[in-house]
């Protein structure tokens, strides 16, 4: 008697985020002229989101002034299941994903702050979490003066898609 071992259950986005115990967010409507994402070719590019609770409040402050690296870390990561909120609403299926290509993270961050790649590590984090080895993408981590009604990070995605 052969034994084989039984088919793995496929785990998808979705499993993931419920094992993290998280749901998607409503996507943002635009907040100005431009369109929340684009396809180009097989490209998917999510405009800049912010982060915004699950009760619809923006976090807002200053990285190193009145808001601390490990709550921006959290905001990065909320700001994340916005990028995937965005997604879904353009996919219909995260499971479309081939990959999370590059992300752009913008910090609102007083002069003297220095960790601004800890910070979008939150974003990171969950899109790894999510997605796997495809979660792992190209990055950059910038501090700016000023974000959009005073919200301590803005991060923009490009994902490969099916």
């Amino acid at each position: 008697m052969r034994l084989t071992s039984p088919p793995e259950t496929p785990v998808t986005p979705y499993d993931r985020l419920a094992a993290l115990g998280l749901t998607l967010p409503k996507p943002m409507a635009p907040a100005a002229n431009y369109v929340p994402y684009v396809f180009s070719g097989s490209h998917l590019y999510i405009s800049g989101q912010g982060p915004v609770d699950g009760a619809g409040a923006m976090r807002i402050g200053r990285v190193g002034d009145d808001r601390s690296a490990e709550q921006a870390y959290e905001d990065a990561r909320i700001t994340g299941l916005m990028i995937l909120a965005q997604a879904q609403a353009a996919l219909g299926d995260l499971a479309r994903v081939v990959r999370v290509v590059k992300l752009l993270g913008m910090i609102n961050s007083s002069p003297d702050f220095k960790d601004h790649p800890k910070v979008i590590n939150g974003c990171s984090d969950l899109l790894v979490a999510v997605f796997g080895e495809a979660g792992r993408h190209a990055r950059s981590a910038v501090g700016v003066s000023s974000l959009p009604w005073g919200i301590s990070v803005e991060i923009e995605a490009i994902f490969e898609i099916a």
